[in-house]
């Protein structure tokens, strides 16, 4: 029998958050996603060992030792990284859905994205996804939630930078208010 929300243990509330996240990202995108260059065995390799031991970090934590209140849903805490993974993964949601649709069936060139956060960053998506995991650590008020959070902005943050200077030097036209991936920072 499906339990309502507000009975599950306070630990299945979190990992929730992770779980959506990991099935949107892997099962949904994935179908999505048109075209695309092909992925190295390598990068593949690395980063399906980094996704199976960080799920296990993550889950093993939540389910064996993380103690919560009973009134942890409550917990501003919690309220607020419930309300920052929203809002990263509506970002990030409409981030990949501006960037599938940048080019028409059959063309081939590179556009620059308009929309958004694209409006404020070239890597919108990024952002997204980095506040997505601040707020789950947040949620998880843990170590292993903080540590995947930083992981993610660490490994994200060179590639926006990366991605960045490409339409800085590829468009001429590249709005040069853009930062990399912090609007108005970075």
């Amino acid at each position: 029998m499906f339990l309502p929300w507000s009975s599950w243990p306070k630990w299945k509330q979190v990992v929730t958050f992770y779980m959506f996240s990991c099935f949107l990202r892997t099962l949904i995108f994935s179908l999505l996603i048109r075209g695309g260059k092909p992925t190295p065995l390598y990068s593949f390799v690395l980063a399906f060992v980094f996704c199976t031991y960080n799920g296990y970090l993550q889950s093993r934590y939540l389910s064996q030792y993380a103690v919560y209140s009973d009134d942890w849903v409550t917990d501003p805490r919690f309220l607020t990284g419930f309300v920052l993974w929203l809002a990263g993964l509506l970002i990030n949601i409409h981030s990949d859905h501006v960037l599938r649709n940048l080019r028409k069936p059959g063309e081939t060139g590179y556009k620059i994205p308009r929309g958004g956060l694209f409006e404020y960053v070239s890597a919108a998506n990024y952002f997204g996804e980095v506040v997505e995991w601040c707020g789950y650590a947040l949620a998880s008020w843990s170590v292993q939630g903080w540590a995947f959070a930083l992981f993610t902005f660490c490994t994200l943050v060179t590639r926006a930078q990366q991605h960045h200077q490409w339409y800085l030097d590829k468009f001429e036209d590249y709005p040069k208010f853009r930062k990399a991936m912090i609007p108005f920072l970075f």
